[in-house]
């Protein structure tokens, strides 16, 4: 099993992810998955400053992810997945890799008005995004809400129906 953990987190890397929540796993590559930072190339060399010491860092597109699980390419590496979004992670379940472990770290403060539910002080889940934590949820993985390692872990189903 390749993958270790995962985390929801709409800053992607930065601080604390490289400097708590790294060494809370102890992967051996960092791997976000995001579009608009894998296709820009100035979003993606800022985001490699913050790359954590000792740690392979892959900032790539989602189509790239799942090829690359597909293909067996991280199939020798531990990894800790970052994203935006839940149906990013279960895009990776769904190519046949098992997440055990999902993180939801900070969110977008939603629009006023809007059908989120706060989770955490920092994180939201809408309506649209349900059913991608259900199914996350199906495949045994423990989604709790944690910002910081040190936070005491909630188990998202204690929050919301999954």
């Amino acid at each position: 099993m390749s993958i270790i953990a995962a985390r929801i987190d709409n800053r992607l890397l930065h601080g604390i992810v490289a400097t708590q929540w790294v060494p809370e796993f102890h992967p051996q590559r960092l791997m976000i998955i995001d579009d608009e930072y894998a296709n820009d190339p100035t979003k993606k060399a800022g985001m490699r400053m913050a790359k954590p010491a000792g740690v392979a860092l892959s900032i790539i597109s989602r189509e790239t992810a799942y090829a690359n699980f597909a293909a067996g390419k991280y199939d020798d590496h531990t990894i800790f997945i970052v994203a935006r979004d839940p149906q990013t992670i279960l895009d990776v379940i769904q190519t046949g890799q098992v997440v055990p472990t999902l993180v939801v770290g900070g969110t977008v403060f939603p629009e006023e008005g809007s059908d989120a539910v706060q989770v955490s002080s920092r994180a939201y889940v809408t309506k649209d995004e349900l059913p991608a934590y259900r199914a996350i949820a199906g495949t045994g993985c423990d989604i709790t809400v944690r910002y910081v390692p040190a936070d005491k872990p909630v188990e998202l189903s204690s929050i919301i129906t999954l």
